[in-house]
């Protein structure tokens, strides 16, 4: 059988557990039970499809690689149908997985400066780069800021409390009480770029956020080719064969979710949509 083959065939895997992670969203810890060595390869940034029978599949972001055992954990918003049936599913239960798919966050060697901006559920693709660096101490110094609209928005609590103990992490509110930082992240970019310009950065979240990171890190002397982004489309397929996923005339699901900031920009100039990347209407695009 070939890699096509086996890449559109679902493998069994098993809910582990799961508790509530933030406003409609659950962290879900899962088991395959057919492991293969792509599995030990997945790349933070990439994504997997799970597979409800009955309801269909649907993309979603890795928060931790599969282990050894096959063990992985992913964070998961209430948005539909499928999640709705996946929300009262009970540890034990057996679903469908199609994975790893698309490109991950590059890889930084050596002792780089790398700034990662999320907001709102946009913590979770940048959460295996983060555990990757907090853990590994490489030598890469890494700065996040994570925003989300109020204190029960936030997510991945767990994470963010062991994070918090090993590098720089700020947190900020739209929506800000006593004790909390206010504003969106880009009201904090002084003071990351105040002690010395990241020579990357990574962005995820709301495209209208990813865009004016973007601009904002390009205005301090950032060049395009150090910034990138995770553009989130409906990924149908995994595997570039259904065209759902475009971004320009480049399918999300094989060569995103990922992008570098000039080859996002160059792919929707090419295809007609430098009006609606300056006015922050891309998902049409």
């Amino acid at each position: 059988m070939n890699a096509l083959a086996l890449s559109v065939l679902p493998r069994p895997m098993r809910l582990l557990q799961r508790y509530d992670d933030g406003e409609d969203a659950r962290h879900f810890t899962f088991q395959l039970e057919d492991i293969r060595a792509e599995d030990a390869g997945m790349m933070p940034g990439q994504f997997f499809m799970l597979v409800l029978p009955g309801c269909g599949e649907a993309p979603f972001t890795y928060v931790s690689r599969p282990d050894d055992q096959g063990r992985f954990s992913a964070l998961i918003r209430r948005m539909g149908k499928l999640t709705e049936a996946l929300f009262e599913l009970q540890p034990g239960e057996v679903l469908g997985y199609r994975g790893p798919f698309g490109q991950g966050w590059p890889r930084f060697y050596g002792k780089q400066r790398i700034l990662a901006v999320a907001g709102g559920c946009g913590l979770a693709p940048l959460a295996g780069f983060i555990e990757d660096v907090a853990r590994t101490r490489s030598g890469t110094h890494l700065q996040v800021i994570y925003g989300a609209r109020h204190v029960g928005a936030r997510v991945l609590s767990r994470e963010r409390a062991r994070w918090s103990g090993a590098l720089p992490l700020i947190e900020t509110l739209d929506q800000a009480g006593p004790g909390h930082r206010q504003g969106t992240p880009l009201a904090h970019f002084d003071t990351v770029f105040g002690q010395a310009p990241p020579d990357a950065v990574l962005c995820c979240g709301p495209e209208v956020l990813m865009e004016a990171a973007a601009r904002e890190c390009l205005g301090r002397g950032l060049r395009a080719d150090q910034i990138w982004l995770s553009v989130e489309r409906r990924m149908h397929c995994g595997v570039g064969l259904c065209g759902h996923c475009y971004v320009g005339d480049s399918y999300a699901c094989r060569d995103g979710p990922t992008y570098r900031y000039d080859r996002y920009r160059e792919l929707l100039r090419r295809s007609g949509c430098a009006r609606e990347l300056d006015r922050g209407e891309l998902r049409h695009c």
